[in-house]
């Protein structure tokens, strides 16, 4: 295992990995633990208390963080005749249909950030699942990625939404914000997902859903959360 710089290793004395921290102090600690000189990216993670294997214990959505990621998305969107020029008037970043998915597959391009479908194009979609699905880009009606409203997709989108989905380890892991946006936008970003992770728990959940919890920065040390204070 690769050794720590030193001021990791610093910034790390900050935190008692014995410890179990409420919010607010959690973002107070994560903001000072930021020592890239790029703005980084803050991350959570949560360990569920659910089994992935069965289809009634997933959970997956997206949600609009009150104070957006700090991050410029380019969208792709597969669409034709009036909804390719709706998602054009939208920003997206590229539109099109059968000619992307062939550029998707003979040139390895990927040069966006989230894909979005009209249902009409999933046909053509549902081949690169192979390509998209472990990238996590494959476009899903329970993420709103999936529709004929590419308006209101596309706004959401660029105005900070963000996915949620247990992975086969049954964690959630998601961004939520730039060490920029300050702990008190970064609490409030994180607890917005907490609302949706506990909204979206599924009817044969049992036991404690969140069993714990994390956040961190790009480059620092996670800092655990009391995961009964999310309830």
């Amino acid at each position: 295992m690769a050794k720590k710089g030193k001021k990791y290793q610093e910034v790390a004395k900050l935190i008692n990995k014995a410890e179990l921290y409420d919010v607010e102090p959690a973002f107070e600690i994560l903001a000072k633990t930021a020592t890239a000189k790029f703005d980084e990216t803050v991350e959570a993670h949560f360990r569920m208390g659910l089994d992935g294997r069965h289809a009634d214990q997933q959970i997956r959505g997206a949600i609009v963080l009150p104070h957006g990621t700090g991050k410029s998305v380019k969208v792709l969107v597969f669409a034709k005749g009036e909804k390719e020029h709706e998602a054009q008037a939208a920003g997206a970043d590229y539109v099109g249909g059968e000619e992307l998915a062939q550029k998707i597959q003979k040139e390895n391009w990927f040069d966006f950030d989230v894909v979005v479908a009209t249902p009409d194009m999933m046909g053509v979609v549902g081949k690169l699942g192979k390509v998209l699905g472990p990238k996590g880009l494959m476009p899903n009606p329970k993420s709103g990625t999936v529709t004929m409203d590419l308006e209101k997709a596309l706004k959401e989108i660029k105005a900070g939404k963000v996915e949620y989905r247990l992975d086969k380890q049954n964690i959630v892991h998601t961004q939520i914000g730039k060490v920029s946006f300050g702990a008190q936008k970064l609490q409030e970003n994180f607890l917005a997902i907490v609302d949706a992770i506990n909204k979206a728990k599924p009817a044969a959940a049992k036991g404690q859903y969140i069993k714990s919890a994390s956040v961190a920065c790009t480059m620092g040390p996670g800092i655990k959360i009391n995961p009964a204070k999310l309830g």
